[in-house]
């Protein structure tokens, strides 16, 4: 079977977000998550829809609701893994080697970073700013991508608990630029 081309996608998505009243207050999660895995391919359509749906302000929301509710659902996250990272540095049993607390370290930063950057896309977006608030969602992408990084550079596998919350942070870094980016262009 071929693959419709691009254009006709996009005129369906367009139609499909007119139709459903993205731009309004009655947007759903679903269909919020549905046109955006539609409009991005790296967006997980399950992930997007039970993570959204946990948050309290989600119902009802229309798409700036829920790119905000991204963005908020970015701040907890990083911020849990502050703790976490930090929790991993005190730890006495076994204590990190040089190589592992240097990472930990440069994540714990880089999610500090990332905490701010999730903070920043929030402001962006309320203020109607969905350019800024786009590309700040994108930087925490690229943070986390980083701490992940360091730990392949030390020839380490990130532990558990930073893994995760890289897999977690990737993902809603996703949701939030994607849902985001259907209110620049709707």
């Amino acid at each position: 079977m071929s693959r419709p081309s691009r254009a006709l996608l996009v005129v369906a998505l367009a139609s499909l977000a007119t139709l459903h009243g993205l731009s309004g207050v009655d947007a759903t999660v679903a269909e919020t998550c549905s046109v955006a895995s539609n409009s991005d391919r790296r967006v997980n359509y399950d992930f997007c829809v039970s993570e959204l749906n946990k948050h309290r302000d989600s119902p009802g929301a229309d798409a700036w609701g829920l790119a905000k509710v991204a963005a908020n659902v970015g701040v907890n996250n990083a911020g849990a893994a502050v703790n976490d990272m930090a929790g991993l540095l005190a730890a006495k049993q076994p204590p990190p080697d040089a190589r592992a607390t240097a990472a930990l370290r440069l994540c714990e930063k880089l999610y500090y970073d990332m905490e701010l950057a999730f903070a920043g896309a929030y402001d962006e977006t309320n203020a109607r700013n969905y350019t800024a608030g786009k590309q700040m969602a994108a930087d925490a992408d690229s943070l986390v991508r980083r701490c992940t990084g360091g730990f392949a550079e030390a020839g380490l596998q990130p532990p558990e608990p930073v893994a995760r919350r890289s897999a977690y942070a990737v993902q809603i870094a996703i949701v939030c630029t994607a849902i985001t980016n259907l209110l620049i262009s709707p």
